[in-house]
């Protein structure tokens, strides 16, 4: 049985979509495939909706000292980060910023992640 969640992630539509539409208690793989190959006409037009270069409906997200990975919601406010690391890894885990370079960090991106964003000064 596929989840709701990953239900939604897989047919790259939101959780809400899901649920509107009566997936809310996930499916079965074959009822995945039936999907995939004669999708109804609202999954047909929530995709021809997507603009080109439009933010994505789900980031996979990665640490880049652990490699810990989820899947996630993108959030308006992220900035493209240079870095995704996990609350309980030190910075100096990570490699210096380039000379010249400023470290801003971002916390609450997934459910565990901070962003770091190296940005020239």
């Amino acid at each position: 049985m596929i989840s709701k969640r990953d239900l939604a992630h897989r047919l790259d539509i939101p959780l809400e979509m899901a649920e509107r539409h009566g997936l809310g208690d996930g499916v079965s793989e074959a009822e995945f495939a039936a999907l995939e190959n004669d999708p109804p006409a609202w999954l047909i037009q929530s995709r021809a909706n997507r603009k080109k270069g439009a933010r994505p409906v789900w980031a996979t997200l990665t640490c880049d000292v652990c490699g810990y990975t989820e899947t996630a919601r993108p959030k308006k406010w992220w900035p493209e980060f240079t870095y995704l690391i996990c609350g309980h890894h030190s910075l100096d885990e990570l490699p210096k910023p380039a000379s010249g370079h400023h470290r801003g960090e971002f916390e609450g991106v997934g459910s565990r992640f901070i962003g770091i964003v190296d940005q020239s000064l």
